[in-house]
Formats: structure tokens, C-alpha cells, sequence
């Protein structure tokens, strides 16, 4: 049944290149947030024909709203193309995603990489960030429901959020972005986003946490394409635990706080990464959206806190610093 469904969309994609007009003809770059390795800056992006920037307006109609929800879909990859940074080369695979190892620089902060194409006289800037030599820890978070409200615990409720809001109607929490703050401590420790919105809500995911303060960070979110031998990725665990995994061993002497919510399946990913990375993790923050945890998230939890790992949990995280110590 998978393959008959991988193939009736591999079809209606072709279908929807021809109507949308995707010719692969031109060359930009859409940049993604890289992060640094102990040896490496890894810089990260998307090669596209073109990109479009919807600049929405307040009061913005809905239609409106869906229509350049639903844009941000219609992307038309180019395959097969190189990219240089300095020395360092790579090419974009069948999904346009292309990954630069360039050496690590010696300053900690932001460096924005330039990326080239030959042939293509747009220069992209790509922006990475250099963790600080005295960070005492760093923070990977989840974004829906835990730092923008949207309901995904019931799929009707995020797909609606999802397609009729944007950037300026977008709600980030308010005690998120206290929270993250106090975390960062002035940016000394580093901030990472792993989701399962996929990467063509990159750039409008950035926007959102540009509008509301929200502390910036490398995101690692979902690459739900088709290919002939991809039928999008792995389940939202599988996800989710293999960039905890990356972000883990970019940071091999950093301990992590983990954040969340109760409304998917979060406190079972943060329990296998405690599981994996044994006396990494320095503390688990739960938000409890909507009627709170299940039955099933609450056992979970309680595994959670045999494990030695203090856990902290509450509909917000108002006054979650102190409590838990983290400051």
C-alpha cells in the first residue's frame, strides 16, 4: 500500500511541476541556520529555482493567509548543483538540500558564509553559529506547542493553525521567550530547534522568531519530499532523536536541556535520549498544552524521573528558571 501511495504522488508532484510551471531553470539559495563541530562550521541550505518571500500585511484576509501558506510548498528544487565556500565544495542532492564543512573558525558568535554558484552572480549569505567557549550547557527545544502556540496535540486544530496564520498572527509565548532568555544568558549558551515542520517553513519559522524576541538558534526540522526512493522521512521520533543525536555530538562537552510539551510524543524522545546519552542530560522542561498529559505521556514521565533526570512540568513555563535551577 505504501509503495501504490509513494507512486500516486510521485505523480501528482510531476503533475503539479507541469501546472506550476517548475522548470529547475533557475539557481538561488535558500539559506538554513548551520552550527559548528568540534573540527567544522557546517553551513546548510536548499538550492531552488526561485524563492518567494510573502511580506503579509495586518488584517490580512484568510484566503490570503492559506494561498501563501500553500506557496511556501510549491518549491521547485534543482538537483545536482555545486556550490563552493572557499576551498570547500558540495553538490545539492535530488531534493535541492545541500551540507559545506568549512574549517571552524577560531571566534565564537554568528559568521555568515558566503556560498557561490558558478554561472550565478546572486551571492547567498549563509549564517552559522559558533558556540562560546564558557557555555555551561545548551538547550535543544521543540518549536509547536512549546515555543508557538498550535495545537498540533489534535491534527485538525494544527493543520488550521498551520494554514490560516502568519508571521504577525503567529502567538509565540510569552513565557517561552522569558524563558529561553534566561536560558541563553546573553547568548553564552547555545539555543538549537528540532521539529517536525518541514524545511520550507525554514524562513518563515525565522521571521516568526524575529517578530517576538525569541532567542535565535540552528533549526532542524523535517524534509518531507518525494523522490523516487523517499516517501518523506521517518516517523516524528526517528526525527527528532537523530538531531538530538547530531546536535549531541557537535557539543561533546556540553550537558543539554531538553524542552517540550506533553501533546505528542516528546517526553518518550527525551527518555531515549537519556537512555542514549547517559549523564548528558542535564534536565527535561515539559509544557502541558490543552487538557495536559495522557495516561500513556504520565508513565512516560515517571520513567523520565527514575532515571535520575530532574524533570519539570506545567502548563507554562512562568517562573520555570529558578524552580528548576537552571539559572
Amino acid at each position: 500500500m505504501k509503495q501504490l501511495i509513494h507512486r500516486l504522488a510521485l505523480k501528482a508532484e510531476k503533475g503539479a511541476d507541469r501546472l506550476f510551471g517548475r522548470t529547475g531553470e533557475g539557481r538561488v539559495v535558500d539559506p538554513y541556520i548551520g552550527y559548528a563541530t568540534p573540527d567544522a562550521l557546517v553551513v546548510r541550505g536548499r538550492v531552488l529555482s526561485k524563492i518567494t518571500r510573502n511580506q503579509p500585511a495586518k488584517g490580512q484576509r484568510l484566503l490570503t493567509n492559506i494561498r501563501q501558506m500553500i506557496s511556501l510548498f510549491a518549491t521547485d528544487e534543482v538537483a545536482a548543483v555545486e556550490l563552493h565556500s572557499g576551498s570547500a565544495s558540495a553538490t545539492s542532492d535530488e531534493e535541492g538540500y545541500f551540507t559545506l564543512h568549512l574549517p571552524r573558525p577560531e571566534a565564537a558568535g554568528w559568521h555568515n558564509v558566503t556560498v557561490t554558484i558558478e554561472g550565478y552572480e546572486d551571492l547567498a549569505s549563509c549564517t552559522a553559529l559558533v558556540p562560546r567557549d564558557d557555555a555551561r550547557f545548551l538547550v535543544i527545544s521543540d518549536i509547536d506547542d512549546t515555543m508557538i502556540e498550535t495545537g498540533a496535540y489534535v491534527l485538525w486544530k494544527n493543520l488550521w493553525t498551520s494554514l490560516t496564520g502568519n508571521v504577525l498572527t503567529r502567538r509565540v509565548f510569552p513565557d517561552a521567550i522569558a524563558l529561553m532568555e534566561r536560558l541563553s544568558e546573553g547568548a553564552r549558551n547555545p539555543v538549537f530547534y528540532v521539529s517536525s515542520s518541514p524545511w520550507n517553513f525554514h524562513y518563515f519559522l525565522e521571521q516568526i522568531f524575529l517578530q517576538a524576541a525569541l532567542v535565535r538558534g540552528p533549526m532542524f526540522l523535517r524534509d518531507l519530499g518525494l523522490s523516487d526512493d523517499q516517501f518523506i522521512t521517518g516517523t516524528h521520533g526517528d526525527h527528532k532523536g537523530g538531531s538530538i543525536d547530531t546536535i549531541l555530538a557537535a557539543n561533546p562537552h556540553l550537558p543539554v536541556i531538553l524542552m517540550g510539551d506533553t501533546g505528542q510524543h516528546d517526553a518518550q524522545v527525551y527518555l531515549d535520549a537519556i537512555n542514549r546519552h547517559a549523564g548528558r542530560v542535564h534536565s527535561v522542561v515539559l509544557r502541558e498544552p490543552g487538557p495536559g498529559p495522557d495516561a500513556k505521556v504520565k508513565a512516560v514521565m515517571d520513567q523520565i524521573k527514575a532515571t535520575g533526570t530532574p524533570l519539570y512540568h506545567a502548563p507554562d513555563f512562568t517562573g520555570m528558571a529558578p524552580e528548576a535551577g537552571l539559572t
